[in-house]
């Protein structure tokens, strides 16, 4: 049987982007969240203090609401709260943390809307080789808080992210008795103050925001 030649190797690569690894690190961390009653926003701002903690730019920002009334027109700034995402906050950060409340176990419409609408960011492979973290919040104990999360990764997965929890070296992993899991930092929305975080969920949050920046730190190097 002849052999096949080869003058250099072969080169099995795809070739729809260049890798990001080696590049210029961004200092911005994107913290991007859809909020109905004010819960994952909270979650959202406690993650910002420890992304900011480890030295490095927490930008939140939210996504609009979905409706299906074709007649609305959705105001181009919210009312109150952070600024609406735009697709250059993706191209902009050096690591992602998303955020929902729990709707039948999933992401809520409006950020999954605005995710169904990255392909062009998926084909440049804006996100690849970027950290992120995933985070929710339900009203009821078994809610479907690890169904969320776990749905919320697969999206940045075919973005090529590379997906970090939280490991239970983490105290309050051990002694919460609201929200909490080791793929991503929850919140249990009860009682009068729903979007009231407890000591261990608070705690949780800044963790995760200080681990996804010293994740995105190091990827650099």
């Amino acid at each position: 049987m002849a052999k096949l030649q080869l003058d250099a190797p072969l080169n099995l690569c795809w070739t729809f982007y260049e890798s990001k690894f080696g590049c210029a690190m961004s200092k911005v961390v994107l913290i991007l969240y859809y909020s109905r009653h004010g819960a994952t926003q909270t979650m959202a701002n406690s993650i910002a203090l420890g992304v900011e903690k480890s030295g490095l730019e927490a930008r939140l920002r939210c996504v609009p609401e979905v409706s299906d009334n074709l007649q609305s027109m959705q105001h181009p700034v919210p009312n109150t709260g952070d600024p609406y995402v735009v697709k250059q906050d993706l191209d902009d950060c050096c690591a992602l943390a998303l955020g929902s409340p729990t709707r039948f176990g999933n992401m809520a419409a409006p950020l999954k809307y605005f995710l169904d609408d990255t392909s062009a960011q998926w084909l440049a492979g804006t996100l690849e080789n970027k950290p992120a973290c995933v985070f929710t919040s339900t009203s009821s104990m078994h809610g479907g808080q690890e169904s969320t999360l776990l749905t919320m990764m697969i999206p940045l997965f075919h973005h090529g992210m590379i997906l970090c929890g939280l490991p239970y070296s983490n105290p309050e992993l051990h002694t919460t008795s609201s929200g909490g899991s080791p793929y991503g930092v929850t919140h249990l929305a009860q009682g009068d103050n729903k979007s009231k975080l407890t000591l261990e969920e608070q705690t949780l949050c800044i963790e995760q925001g200080r681990r996804l920046a010293v994740l995105a730190a190091k990827l650099d190097h």
